[in-house]
């Protein structure tokens, strides 16, 4: 008896050119399609170089699809999503977000090569920018392919949570005092290498909480799942939270503000780090 032939059949695979991504992305019709690829043919040149002398595209929608192309994720200006002040998600071949990656290089140089994966981002004083500037690296470390955490542990003021808009119900100090698990964190749709774990509950005694072996203990379990894990942390000139933390990860990347951080001041903080065991990765000076 004949047996029956069994056929699989599947999707076509996903049409990752140029072509094929603006029109899945809406940006140009079939019909539109073909006049570009007629005038790709007749004058030898790219398909979106045809597209953008028809003036169906822009610059932008290029670089979108090219990004899309080579999984380097970011949005479009004009995408109320996240903050305009996150320049890594909306301006990722800007000078400013050429000089992040500078830095994360000297980090992966100086750090991340060393086998360490847990770096706290700080600075002396309020306002000094140390939030964004700690989301922004943290977004140009998952567009790199690296597995980053970014976690809030200004258990004070913090802003992690404002700045990709997530819930704040359960976070680090929630995870700290027993109350959460690690379910509390987030991954960011936008960017898909990056997670965030909000502050949580402000709790009444941050500065211990980070002091506890079980900070060091959850550090190690996110070091075993991240490739890079970055701690937002509050100013040093409102308590000593930041020495405690930095002791636990290890490493310190210090963050001043252009005319508003006194330089004087972010030696003496280093002093302070370097005596509490912590090693000072390097500086950055921001002017936003």
């Amino acid at each position: 008896m004949n047996q029956p032939i069994q056929a699989q059949f599947s999707a076509p695979p996903r049409d990752s050119s140029i072509g094929g991504l603006l029109l899945e992305s809406g940006k140009i019709t079939p019909e539109n399609a073909e006049r570009v690829l007629r005038m790709q043919k007749e004058l030898g040149i790219r398909f979106g170089e045809a597209a953008q002398r028809l003036g169906l595209v822009s610059e932008a929608d290029i670089q979108q699809v090219l990004a899309r192309q080579f999984d380097y994720p970011y949005l479009q200006p004009g995408d109320n999503t996240y903050p305009a002040e996150l320049v890594a998600a909306y301006q990722p071949f800007s000078q400013q977000v050429e000089r992040l990656r500078a830095v994360r290089s000297q980090l992966m140089l100086r750090w991340f090569a060393r086998g360490r994966k847990a770096l706290v981002v700080a600075g002396v004083n309020s306002g000094d920018g140390v939030s964004l500037f700690a989301a922004n690296l943290a977004i140009v470390f998952s567009q790199l392919g690296e597995h980053t955490l970014l976690a809030d542990a200004n258990l004070r003021t913090p802003r992690q949570h404002d700045i990709f808009k997530l819930q704040n119900r359960q976070g680090l100090s929630d995870v700290l005092a027993g109350r959460a698990e690690l379910d509390a964190i987030t991954k960011v749709d936008s960017f898909l290498s990056l997670s965030v774990l909000g502050a949580g509950t402000l709790p009444p005694n941050p500065q211990e909480l980070l002091s506890r072996n079980t900070f060091g203990n959850l550090n190690a379990q996110l070091e075993q799942r991240y490739d890079v894990v970055l701690y937002d942390a509050p100013a040093f000139t409102v308590g000593s939270d930041l020495l405690a933390l930095a002791a636990r990860a290890g490493g310190v990347l210090l963050v001043a503000r252009k005319n508003h951080t006194p330089l004087a001041e972010v030696a003496a903080l280093s002093e302070q780090l370097a005596q509490s065991g912590a090693e000072v990765v390097g500086s950055v000076l921001v002017d936003y």
